[in-house]
């Protein structure tokens, strides 16, 4: 089951949103958590947000353990750009973008096979290698 939370019009530009989003990426929700609050760069805030925003939605409305939850998907697009003007010489100005971002945050729980928690789409994967071989 995917869950997800997204978060509109960020005051921080996509590209500087994303360096922190590929750290991220495919982790499970606690490390991913540790990661953003150790980190120094400061889409790590609107990151976590959004992130404890998505395991509120799992465990309040699909009842899953948050334990269980791993980041299967994390887009960063581009949002809202506020256009602006900076003053150059001989009158003239120069027009220059404040750009915003969109946040969605797509979480899935694991499987659990005996003692080794593992993806699902990793044990689907075994299960075609296995028939196969």
């Amino acid at each position: 089951m995917n869950i997800q939370a997204v978060a509109n019009n960020v005051r921080i530009s996509p590209r500087k949103v994303r360096l922190v989003a590929d750290a991220i990426r495919n982790l499970g929700v606690i490390d991913a958590m540790n990661l953003l609050q150790s980190s120094d760069k400061q889409a790590g805030i609107p990151l976590s947000k959004t992130l404890k925003s998505a395991v509120a939605n799992a465990v309040n409305n699909a009842k899953l353990d948050s334990a269980s939850l791993y980041i299967s998907g994390i887009m960063v697009n581009q949002g809202q750009a506020f256009k602006r003007f900076r003053p150059s010489t001989r009158g003239r100005i120069h027009p220059y973008k404040k750009r915003g971002s969109n946040i969605t945050i797509v979480l899935t729980q694991k499987v659990v096979t005996g003692k080794v928690i593992e993806p699902k789409v990793v044990k689907e994967e075994k299960e075609k290698e296995v028939k196969k071989g």
